[in-house]
């Protein structure tokens, strides 16, 4: 791109300036897929620790859940809700929520953001932690949710040899779910 908007300040800023920064906003926005695929390729190889790695520890998260008949919004979010390990090492479902924020239900955004607290009901008595954390949500209309998507498709999907499918089962999915928000401050059509 050669022309840019000429403020220094944003109140200094014109129509004009915007016209130009929204239609780099729209073409940019369109390769958020490939930027969210590329981010999810840096949990290949990144074990933590744990039995398979968190790439794969995602994958079989979402085919679980695709095996398991749910929609491809749920599947997506089961794809992408450790995506934020790489930044966030204390907080990764937040990462996750952001990114899927303006695309997915309110349903499926609530189990995502809370999934690491319902998560702990695993394991952290094995940490020192009250793995009865999640009972503070007791009686929210996503509770059941977010407790069966734990129970079902995160905390079992640490098998080398269960059912695995590569990310390009998922691509096609993933771009439909990331196309357009149903969900933000910007008016888009």
């Amino acid at each position: 791109m050669t022309t840019r908007a000429t403020f220094t300040c944003f109140e200094d800023s014109t129509q004009q300036d915007w016209q130009l920064i929204a239609g780099e906003f729209m073409a940019f926005a369109k390769g958020l897929p490939d930027r969210v695929l590329s981010h999810l390729k840096l949990l290949e190889g990144d074990f933590g620790g744990f039995p398979i790695d968190r790439m794969a520890h995602s994958l079989q998260t979402a085919t679980r859940a695709l095996r398991d008949g749910r929609d491809e919004e749920y599947v997506v979010c089961a794809l992408l809700h450790d995506i934020g390990d790489t930044l966030g090492s204390y907080n990764h479902p937040d990462i996750a929520a952001a990114i899927l924020t303006p695309f997915v239900s309110e349903e499926n955004l609530w189990m995502v953001k809370h999934h690491g607290v319902f998560q702990g009901y695993y394991y952290f008595h094995h940490i020192g932690l009250d793995r009865n954390q999640r009972d503070q949500f007791e009686g929210n209309p996503h509770y059941e949710r977010t407790r069966e998507f734990c129970e079902l498709y995160d905390s079992p999907a640490f098998d080398a040899k269960a059912e695995t499918l590569p990310l390009c089962e998922f691509e096609p999915m993933l771009r439909r779910v990331l196309e357009k928000p149903v969900r933000t401050v910007y008016d888009i059509e």
